[in-house]
């Protein structure tokens, strides 16, 4: 991989507590997010059918958007599809019946169709089922999160370089959910893969700058200019290909794609903001102030 040309931040200029507040700052506003979220809702998240249950209707018909709801005995949610002219995913919660007959009989079919072929596909998902894959998602995020942590402490053996990788790490998760929650994208098993990537790509930045700042050569602004030439390269190369691949799948209609792109983009335009301001903050008082005590 060649490095683009990376400017040199003067970090002189700075005080570990100024380079400090703007991510915690941040990442308090993100966890009152999500603890709104839970008092309100009831789940840290927004939920997606697959971890709250419910039933997925796909139908092309000639009905008006604002009408199609209204058609069902139970509560339902239209999403126009946009590679496909009138085709609508209507979702309904777990406890809707007979979704696929109502949709025959009260909507209206497009030209030169027949009512039995409106209903192109349904898909159900029972609470119970939801609610098991949901502890499951959870759990293995919890998991890849606590493997990373105790990997990255065997790996340094120190503690102040350990919990800023860890503490930068959970930023990187913590600020997206809130995003998603602020964006309406919901939590779904793409998205949990989204999640588990981003601790992935935070572990890589941090530990390539805890690398060159505490194992290599040179001062420390040197080394971390020489982490960043790399560390940001990878990033925002990582970033751009994933804006690209949310910008054609929201153009394609396919939602799940395009859900799992902006949670990355998201997540990387944060572990950027993290890993150079917070971790690296943390790294200098250690080393100039942390070590001399």
């Amino acid at each position: 991989m060649v490095a683009f040309e990376v400017p040199e931040v003067d970090y002189t200029q700075y005080t570990n507590r100024q380079l400090a507040a703007i991510p915690l700052a941040v990442l308090a506003v993100a966890l009152l997010v999500i603890v709104g979220w839970y008092v309100f809702t009831g789940a840290p998240v927004r939920l997606g059918m697959e971890f709250t249950g419910g039933t997925e209707l796909r139908v092309q018909t000639s009905t008006p958007p604002s009408e199609i709801s209204t058609a069902f005995d139970s509560e339902a949610s239209v999403t126009p599809v946009q590679t496909a002219d009138n085709t609508y995913i209507v979702t309904f919660p777990p406890e809707a019946e007979n979704i696929g007959q109502q949709a025959r009989n009260n909507l209206q079919p497009v030209d030169g169709q027949s009512e039995s072929d409106m209903v192109k596909s349904v898909q159900g998902t029972s609470a119970s089922f939801g609610e098991s894959t949901q502890r499951l998602a959870l759990m293995g995020i919890g998991l890849a999160f606590v493997g990373m942590s105790v990997l990255v402490f065997l790996m340094f053996r120190t503690f102040v370089p350990s919990i800023a990788v860890v503490i930068s790490a959970f930023s990187d998760i913590v600020i997206p959910v809130a995003l998603m929650n602020l964006l309406g994208i919901p939590l779904s098993l793409g998205t949990v893969a989204a999640l588990l990537m981003l601790i992935g790509y935070s572990v890589d930045s941090d530990i390539l700058l805890n690398n060159h700042i505490l194992r290599r050569s040179g001062d420390f602004y040197e080394s971390t200019h020489r982490a960043m030439r790399t560390g940001v390269t990878m990033t925002v190369t990582s970033l751009s290909a994933m804006a690209v691949m949310s910008v054609v799948a929201y153009l394609f209609g396919i939602e799940l794609l395009a859900s799992i792109g902006i949670v990355l983009v998201l997540g990387l335009a944060t572990d950027l903001m993290n890993t150079y301001m917070l971790n690296l903050s943390l790294l200098r008082w250690y080393k100039y102030e942390g070590v001399a005590r």
